[in-house]
């Protein structure tokens, strides 16, 4: 993978070269970076096996570069923590029969198979660094991350803020409705998700309540 070369690189012809990196299984993100023009993580990328030509490794696009490859992902970050990802309830958790304490709220198969591809997000930055809109408006627009991470808690039955959620995120437009339905979020992704239907289908309930 791209991610042993460099760090062969590091140990063995560079040890000022700085790159993120930390589990090598695609879970953690930190590894993400531009690989021949493509945003993606590079414990996940195979090295091109045609030696002919060089690989062209840089930092994720349109981002502060801190150094090498490491880019500042603060204000990422903070539009991530913006839309609240964690679950918010309007009703206590159901007690056990006989007073033996708090249940967890269920969710049946269904239920729970409307989280598939929403909750996979690594937050590896690939997608929102990949995006026009959040390039020119990254400071409004929260972008594809942001968005995908908020439409999972919309689409969760446990939690009671759906809709204030979707409103909050109209509020002001840039946040939701700079998406210009480009889809390169979707097809950067290295974990294969679809941010592009997300904010449509986000954008779709808001309409939807507006009617």
């Amino acid at each position: 993978m791209v991610l042993d070369v460099l760090q062969k690189i590091k140990a063995e012809h560079d040890p000022t070269l700085a790159f993120r990196r930390s589990c090598r299984e695609g879970i953690c993100g930190s590894c993400s970076m531009c690989i021949d023009g493509v945003n993606t993580v590079a414990c996940l990328k195979p090295v091109d096996a045609d030696t002919s030509r060089p690989s062209m490794i840089t930092p994720l696009p349109h981002m502060f570069v801190v150094k090498d490859l490491v880019v500042d992902l603060t204000n990422f970050y903070q539009q991530y923590k913006s839309v609240e990802p964690w679950l918010k309830t309007k009703r206590p958790p159901p007690q056990a029969p006989g007073g033996g304490g708090a249940r967890e709220h269920r969710q049946s198969p269904a239920q729970r198979k409307k989280l598939d591809g929403l909750y996979e997000c690594i937050l590896c930055a690939c997608c929102s660094t990949a995006c026009p809109s959040y390039w020119w408006n990254s400071e409004a627009f929260l972008g594809p991350a942001a968005l995908l991470h908020a439409y999972r808690w919309v689409s969760d039955s446990r939690d009671g803020y759906g809709e204030e959620r979707v409103q909050a995120l109209a509020e002001g437009w840039d946040k939701l409705y700079r998406c210009r339905m480009i889809k390169s979020c979707t097809a950067t992704c290295p974990k294969s998700l679809d941010p592009a239907a997300a904010i449509s289908s986000m954008k779709a309930l808001h309409q939807l309540r507006k009617a």
